[in-house]
């Protein structure tokens, strides 16, 4: 008896999201088979990779960006989505199609036999089942878990990019910098190179490149964003060194993911004119990376950061440029995470904490929450059902010069931007 296929998107993503018994189930034998089924090869004429613990989605759009202003044809696959699933995919600047994820899709049906695949898995084969039937000129791809058994993997790229390595997903990855930086170094193949955008990289990372003969690039070392004035920065190294307008990303850690864009771009070895470096680097754009709006003289900032070392980060963005009024976060946080860390990184910048719920997989209340807080300085927060509730009410009370902060992981940011975007 032949099973009918799922129609629509919607449909599909319900249908992947069943067809593995584990959410993620880390290895690269049963994603390569499939895609050796689907006769996938390389996605693009370059391939750069991107891992790393924190700025991977960034650092792709920087060099999408960059790419692009060149004229070359680019793809990006990144994860996770934060409105559409369709965001994964994206084609010459635009998310691919419901149409065409359905393709990819019943193709990785008509190849994948009794292979089981996890959600993730199917997304990453539709990408490059898209990628190479549009004849890219690069192609640029996200890791979504660690690096050596995540399925993106499965690819040898000509660069591979490691932005930062820091404590997450312990559970999977290790406990320390230094085993999760082998996890991360995964992705790096012999002989090619390596950026690495972290001046002092984990001692694994840099014995991963030394093994392979990886030609290690490493920021802070070879090569360097220097701050000029408000307005400009320069990137150099020994072959070149360019003045460039500021991000329109925000926030301090962006001119570090801007130059290892450049530098991972650098490392094809093929022409990049210095206007494409410019134009990219003022033109990139992704949502909820301290994604600015503003509502009655109130600055609201969203971002994804869920971790103490993008707390970090978030913290030194705020402290670069202070409000003239309090400084509110609505923190909302899955229950694997080390919430208590993000908030002591943060604890300095905030004047006042709210704590939201999620719903779903790995979430959890806002008062389980607090209890897990009950020693920083979010011990004793308001909470809310929700984040849309949560902003809501902050807002209310805020007055003009007041900063809002809302983060804590892509289904927080998701949350606010829906609730933002539908109240102009």
């Amino acid at each position: 008896m032949t099973t009918s296929r799922p129609h629509t998107l919607s449909d599909w993503l319900s249908f992947i999201e069943q067809q593995h018994p584990a959410t993620i189930d880390m290895g690269l034998e049963r994603v390569r088979s499939v895609a050796e089924a689907m006769g996938l090869s390389s996605p693009g004429k370059r391939v750069i990779v991107v891992g790393g613990t924190n700025g991977k989605g960034s650092t792709v759009a920087f060099i999408e960006a960059i790419g692009r202003a060149a004229g070359w044809k680019v793809g990006a696959y990144t994860s996770p989505h934060l409105l559409r699933y369709n965001e994964r995919v994206r084609i010459d600047g635009e998310d691919a199609s419901d149409e065409a994820l359905i393709r990819a899709f019943n193709a990785i049906e008509d190849a994948r036999g009794t292979t089981t695949l996890t959600y993730f898995e199917y997304g990453t084969l539709a990408a490059l089942q898209l990628f190479g039937q549009a004849e890219l000129d690069l192609a640029v791809l996200e890791v979504g878990l660690g690096g050596r058994l995540d399925a993106v993997n499965i690819v040898d790229a000509d660069v591979a990019v490691i932005t930062t390595v820091d404590i997450d997903h312990s559970d999977w990855l290790g406990e320390d910098r230094e085993a999760i930086g082998a996890e991360k170094a995964g992705i790096i193949r012999g002989w090619k190179p390596v950026i690495l955008g972290e001046t002092d990289p984990p001692s694994s990372v840099l014995a991963r490149a030394y093994l392979l003969g990886a030609n290690a690039i490493r920021g802070g070392s070879d090569f360097f964003a220097d701050v000029i004035d408000g307005q400009r920065w320069r990137w150099r190294d020994v072959g070149m060194r360019i003045e460039l307008p500021m991000p329109a990303l925000r926030g301090p850690i962006q001119l570090r993911n801007a130059a290892s864009a450049i530098a991972a771009l650098r490392a094809l070895d093929r022409p990049l004119p210095r206007a494409a470096i410019a134009e990219g680097v003022a033109n990139a754009r992704i949502s909820g990376r301290l994604q600015a709006f503003a509502r009655d003289g109130v600055e609201v900032l969203v971002d994804v950061g869920h971790n103490p070392q993008a707390a970090r980060e978030l913290a030194a963005a705020l402290k670069a440029a202070p409000a003239s009024g309090r400084t509110v976060a609505v923190f909302a946080a899955l229950q694997d995470k080390d919430a208590a860390g993000v908030v002591e990184a943060l604890a300095e910048r905030v004047d006042v904490w709210h704590l939201a719920g999620l719903d779903g997989a790995r979430a959890q209340s806002a008062e389980a929450l607090r209890t897990r807080l009950d020693t920083t300085a979010a011990a004793q927060a308001a909470t809310h059902l929700s984040v849309d509730t949560a902003l809501a009410e902050v807002l209310s009370g805020a007055q003009p010069g007041d900063r809002v902060l809302v983060f804590g992981s892509f289904h927080t940011a998701a949350q606010a931007l829906q609730w933002l975007q539908s109240r102009p």
